[in-house]
């Protein structure tokens, strides 16, 4: 049982802040402003929790073009401990190599997971027709993914289903990731 609660608490808090890093990325990469004084309401929450791993490692890891890496070397740093915590905790069953594979897959399950938490709370503004900097920026986010779906997928009575679709899309990679990782976790878990 407290095997149980310690790797849900792990899971919450490398997942919150693995996120978060990802969420920087992401909006640095978009060009969406995280000042305070540009009203985003996310940017301070997400600089409070990242400035600690980000800032220092921007020292070491240049930008590529658009992308902040030192966020993403930050994202996967957590991942990578996470997964390097339940090796211990396991009794160091798997090779090390198995957890730096654990944690490029939890990077990208959880890559996953926000972008379609950001699909649905974009679609449910979309249906409401909120105008707000929330909405706009849910926007600026989910439109650069949707945009080749839609090339591809008509409005069907003037509905657009290219969310709908790139929610499926998701999930079925989601499936296709968590039972790769689920495989090698049971491994590590040995």
């Amino acid at each position: 049982m407290l095997y149980k609660i310690v790797v849900l608490l792990l899971e919450v808090v490398t997942g919150l802040l693995t996120t978060t890093c990802l969420l920087r990325l992401y909006m640095q990469q978009q060009r969406i402003p995280l000042s305070a004084r540009s009203g985003n309401p996310l940017g301070r929450f997400v600089f409070a929790l990242t400035d600690w791993i980000v800032l220092p490692l921007r020292r070491v890891v240049p930008a590529l073009g658009p992308w902040d890496m030192a966020s993403l070397v930050a994202a996967f740093l957590i991942q990578l401990a996470h997964f390097g915590v339940l090796w211990a905790l396991n009794g160091f069953g798997v090779t090390p190599l198995s957890i730096v594979v654990l944690a490029l897959l939890g990077l990208v399950r959880l890559s996953l997971s926000g972008l379609t938490a950001l699909v649905l709370v974009y679609a449910v503004l979309s249906w409401v027709q909120a105008q707000s900097f929330f909405s706009e920026l849910i926007g600026r986010l989910v439109t650069p993914v949707l945009a080749p779906i839609r090339k591809v997928v008509p409005l069907v009575g003037g509905v657009d289903l290219s969310p709908l679709v790139l929610l499926v899309l998701l999930q079925i990679l989601t499936i296709v990731l968590g039972d790769l990782q689920y495989t090698m976790l049971s491994a590590v878990a040995g």
